[in-house]
Parts: C-alpha cells; sequence; structure tokens
C-alpha cells in the first residue's frame, strides 16, 4: 500500500513540506519513520502521536529543503537526534533481523559479495553519517572470511563518518588463544582486538568470552555480556532442581558453576579435575571428581562446546560415579568436527545452547535445545545507545525483551 504526505501534525504543530514524499512501501510498521526518505507526494496528511517516531523525525525537520513555517523554525534549534543503524554480515543475518525486531528496527541493507579470487565486497546502501553503528557477524564457519568481512564492514562505517561504531561479535573468535603455553606461540585474542580497533571499531561488544580478562586486550569499552540469565531461566523452568547438582567441567570455570548453584537456590556444586595437554588441540583427560554427584541430577555448565571431547568425556566420567543424569549447557555452540557424533553417543539427558554461532538443523539432536540470544543482544545495544547500564542485565532481561519465543 501507498501513502503519502504533504502535512504532518507533531505536539500540534503543522509541518508543510516543500517538496513532496513519500515512504517506501515495504513495512507498515516503520512507514511514518520512513516518511522524509523520499520525495514524492499525493496529499494527504497524518497526526503522529508515537514519541519515538516523533524522535526520529526531528534531525530532517532542521533542513530547510523539507520543512516551512513554523516548525522549522520551532525545531531549527533542536539537538540532531543521532540514529543507531544495526548491520550485518552473512555469516547469520537471521540473528541479526531477530534482534533489529526486539529494538524495533530494520537492519540497515547492505551490499556484499566475493570476488572470483576470493576477495570481498561492502557497500551500505543508505548514510550512516554522524549514526552510532553496531556491525554485528557470528564468526562461525569458515571464521577467518567472516572475521574479515567484519573488519571491512568496520572501515566501511568508519570511512562513511559514523558517529561510532560497536562491533557485535556474539562468539568472539580465537577468544580460547589468551595466554602463551609455550615458547614462540602467539597470543592470538589479543590480535583480534587489535585488528578491531585499527580498523575503526570504538567499542565491542560480545557474549562470554573464555577468559573475561581478555577485556583488557582491547583500548576501548568492552561489554561483556553473559548468557547466564537466558540458560538459567530456562533450567529454571524446564528442570526439577531438588535433587540437582552443579558441576564445573574443569578448575577455571569453578566461579561460574558457583554463580549458577546460587541463583539457583544455592544448589550443591561439584567439579571435575582434569588436565589439558598443550600440545594436542581440543584434548583434555579426566582425572577424577571432587564433590558429591552419585544419584545427582548432574548440570554440567561450560562456555562452549567445539569437538565435544572433552565435554563428553566428563559425561562419561560423571555417568561411571553414578549420576542419576547428566545435562550440559553451554553458550557456544561450535559443534564442530566428530561433536555431533560425540554428543549423541555421550550419555546426555539434554544438551542445552545459544545460538550465538549457527546451530544448523543438521546438527540439531533430538535432545538438543537451542535457544535465542537475540533478545539479550537486543537490550546490550539499547543499553549502549541509551547510555544505560549494561552491568544490570547479568541479573535478567528486561521485562520487554523478555523472548515471546525462547527457541532460536
Amino acid at each position: 500500500m501507498r501513502t503519502a504526505f504533504t502535512h504532518l501534525y507533531m505536539k500540534g504543530i503543522k509541518i508543510q513540506f516543500r517538496q513532496p514524499v513519500q515512504h517506501s512501501p515495504s513495512a507498515g510498521r516503520a512507514a511514518i519513520a520512513h516518511v522524509l526518505w523520499c520525495r514524492r507526494v499525493m496529499g494527504t496528511r497524518i497526526v503522529i502521536l508515537n514519541t519515538a517516531i516523533f524522535v526520529r523525525l526531528v534531525p530532517y525537520l532542521r533542513d530547510s529543503r523539507f520543512v516551512e513555517g513554523e516548525a522549522c523554525r520551532r525545531f531549527s534549534k533542536a539537538p540532531r537526534i543521532r540514529n543507531w543503524p544495526l548491520v550485518t554480515g552473512r555469516a547469520y543475518p537471521e540473528q541479526a533481523h531477530e534482534t533489529a525486531k526486539y529494538l524495533g528496527i530494520d537492519v540497515l541493507e547492505t551490499t556484499a559479495y566475493d570476488f572470483a579470487n576470493g576477495e570481498m565486497y561492502v557497500r551500505y546502501t543508505e548514510p550512516v553519517r554522524g549514526a552510532d553503528a553496531f556491525v554485528m557477524q557470528a564468526h562461525t564457519e569458515p571464521i577467518n572470511k567472516w572475521i574479515m568481512e567484519q573488519l571491512i564492514m568496520v572501515d566501511a562505517m568508519k570511512r562513511a563518518s559514523a558517529r561510532s561504531i560497536t562491533v557485535v561479535a556474539p562468539f568472539l573468535g580465537y577468544s580460547r588463544q589468551d595466554k602463551k603455553h609455550q615458547g614462540r606461540e602467539p597470543i592470538t585474542a589479543r590480535l583480534i582486538f587489535d585488528l578491531f580497533r585499527a580498523a575503526g571499531a570504538d567499542r565491542i561488544m560480545t557474549v562470554d568470552l573464555h577468559a573475561a580478562q581478555e577485556q583488557g586486550f582491547f583500548d576501548g569499552p568492552v561489554d561483556h555480556l553473559t548468557a547466564t540469565p537466558v540458560l538459567l531461566d530456562y533450567v529454571r523452568n524446564n528442570m526439577p532442581l531438588e535433587n540437582t547438582t552443579i558441576v564445573s567441567p574443569d578448575a577455571g570455570r569453578i566461579k561460574v558453576s558457583e554463580q549458577w548453584a546460587a541463583k539457583l537456590g544455592n544448589l550443591p556444586l561439584a567439579f571435575i579435575h582434569k588436565t589439558r595437554d598443550t600440545t594436542r588441540p581440543n584434548h583434555a583427560e579426566a582425572h577424577g571428581i571432587i564433590g558429591e554427584v552419585e544419584g545427582h541430577d548432574c548440570v554440567v555448565v561450560d562456555d562452549m562446546i567445539d569437538t565435544a571431547g572433552t565435554i563428553c568425556e566428563a559425561v562419561r566420567t560423571l555417568n561411571n560415579a553414578g549420576a542419576k543424569s547428566v545435562t550440559l549447557v553451554a553458550t557456544h555452540g561450535l559443534l564442530s568436527g566428530p561433536a555431533v557424533e560425540r554428543l549423541r553417543n555421550c550419555g546426555a539427558k539434554e544438551i542445552v545452547l545459544t545460538d550465538t554461532v549457527p546451530v544448523p538443523e543438521e546438527k540439531r539432536l533430538p535432545n538438543m535445545t537451542v535457544l535465542s540470544v537475540a533478545p539479550l543482544l537486543a537490550a546490550g545495544i539499547r543499553s549502549v545507545f541509551e547510555s544505560g547500564s549494561v552491568s544490570t542485565l547479568l541479573n535478567g532481561l528486561p521485562e520487554d525483551m523478555r523472548p515471546r519465543n525462547i527457541y532460536a
């Protein structure tokens, strides 16, 4: 449906357009917000009562090419309202569109493609000058390609004169390489932060870094979100907790497991003692359990499942110790290589993940649940844009961000 306008009534003030304007017919819910982007008219007027829409139109009211009379004079001294475009790479655009729904905005259209030799091209189809931009990308397979694409997107945004650029990487690639285990090794996590800074990023937003201290690698603010509220709500509402023990898969996750145990009503805690062979990737060996697990429903809490070798070893260790059932909970479901087959045969009662990286249907098992982090990302983006507190999200999602459908 096409609707056109010659006048707008805002706060009781009539605004007369010198040039005809017409909004894009693509989105009914955003029709009024888009009205000033086009130039043709058929002669209609509308009353705007929504304050949010009013705010989005104010910057254009300062432009004398479009408005005249009292409205132009009344708003000429008004501060320019910064918009907040959300753009996404090609790795997982569905997540960005779902996040945009919670924010009540649209994802900015981007042109992106590969050249014949593998190089990438990116261009934004609308102006972003003066905007507070959020550049989202999932660091999934092929991870190096998608990281490079996000770096190119940041550079394009900087050269388009965005006011600020926030990199949104729900799972940050290379975050496990945060320290040197042997001589002549890189600290690649630091390199990734440096690359985004050099490309033009002012801020980075991510979920459940492998080590929280990696925030110090970036010369700027890092909004370190956690998927714990999303995962906690699911466990609390879908599992009987009377006989549950929270299990840390290794000593490094004890602090997180303690928080889980406390938030679920001071549940008992156990952890698995294991050692990792730094010369063999994705390999660790469990040596025993500290804590009581026999006859208990165990919930193993980890930050990621990659090849699933160590987490499946933890399940077998718990089952051999007499655990009644074992549920695996992790933020990042990378599910690389033999992960799906290992999880299928490990004996876990349920596997709960989030979609910080896409989990395709062919990798989803009957006992696997994938939860959406879109409301968490939306709440974080809104807090940054409105200069609010991101740390309050540690206690749970805002009421208006609680998902109607928790599944990804």
